[in-house]
């Protein structure tokens, strides 16, 4: 039933991007190619369940669309530039029909996605940007929205002033550059507030926790936390609480755990906290599938379809969160109850 929920909502936002031309331009299909096609996947990391369930979100729409692909040649990057480099050269000497991958360096990714051109091989970029043209299509979200949403949320939030802690993912890679240069971008206009501490959690729960802990004791004058992952948002509030601390806003994403904790909050009545919850749907793999067909069978695409982010608020948060799942689990998803309960055992 939640995830009927989720899907329609999921739904509507997508029948929105589409009546309005999300995505800058219209790409330019290339001549139709004869299916079954052989499709290259760099999995970029598998090192929190969000990378996991963005993989499964693939594998399912792989298996809806099994009439039109062969096979797919999956390779695994570790989140290390080189290796992804290697794996991509690898797929473009077999020879692929399209490449999907999700740079994990905007910089390193370039030369291999212009090899992959130039071979005549169509380059789809899942989840994250890279600093060329030379790509065939971009499938995500706007980051930088992502980021500016939050931030706004939180400055209104705190009236315009305060101080609040930063608690940013992975450095180096572009959605974390991305979503934090939204957030500034929105906070240079409210002059009263004040960054007292910023610091990557790495968007996992346990190092935000610790973080958070060690702000907290050199820091402890806070007002609010922007968070650009929903995880590490939970993380911070069991540092608030394990110090002793009353909460204070906290901006989020669609964690189950996050969103598990932030209802139980609300239904306890013993807190008065509040947030916003942005999401980076992990059904974004679906999508980005669904182009590389449109490309590989000659039918008009968007070269660059960024998506604005969806919005978990007080008002439907209820609609999101999973109580029977895990806290691992992210909730904007296209998976069924079935598969979601399998790659969860």
């Amino acid at each position: 039933m939640y995830v009927k929920k989720a899907m329609l909502l999921a739904g509507m936002l997508l029948a929105v991007f589409v009546l309005f031309g999300c995505g800058s331009q219209q790409g330019s299909a290339p001549s139709q190619k004869q299916g079954p096609y052989t499709i290259g996947y760099d999995v970029y990391w598998l090192g929190n369940s969000w990378s996991v369930q963005l993989q499964e979100e693939f594998k399912a729409a792989v298996a809806k669309n099994k009439g039109d692909i062969e096979e797919v040649f999956y390779t695994q990057s570790d989140n290390q530039p080189d290796k992804q480099v290697s794996n991509i050269q690898s797929m473009i000497s077999r020879k692929v029909d399209a490449i999907i991958m999700t740079p994990i360096s905007p910089s390193a990714a370039v030369p291999v996605i212009k090899q992959a051109e130039q071979a005549n091989i169509p380059v789809i970029l899942l989840a994250a940007t890279a600093e060329t043209e030379d790509y065939t299509s971009l499938v995500t979200v706007d980051d930088r929205e992502f980021g500016r949403v939050g931030a706004k949320w939180l400055a209104e939030e705190l009236n315009g002033k305060g101080n609040i802690y930063v608690l940013n993912g992975v450095a180096g890679i572009a959605t974390n550059d991305q979503r934090f240069s939204g957030a500034k971008s929105v906070f240079k206009d409210y002059p009263g507030i004040n960054i007292v501490a910023a610091e990557n959690a790495d968007w996992d729960d346990a190092k935000a926790k610790t973080v958070t802990a060690t702000m907290l004791a050199a820091q402890p004058d806070v007002d609010g936390v922007w968070s650009q992952g929903g995880s590490m948002t939970l993380g911070a509030i069991e540092a608030f609480e394990n110090a002793g601390k009353p909460l204070v806003p906290m901006t989020g994403e669609d964690n189950n755990g996050f969103l598990k904790k932030w209802q139980q909050l609300r239904q306890s009545g013993g807190e008065n906290f509040d947030s916003i919850g942005v999401a980076k749907p992990t059904w974004l793999a679906e999508s980005a599938l669904e182009t590389t067909l449109k490309i590989l069978k000659g039918q008009d695409y968007k070269k660059d379809n960024i998506m604005p982010p969806p919005r978990i608020t007080s008002k439907n948060l209820d609609e999101y969160v999973r109580p029977d799942l895990p806290d691992s689990f992210w909730t904007s998803t296209h998976l069924s109850d079935e598969r979601i309960k399998k790659l969860y055992e």
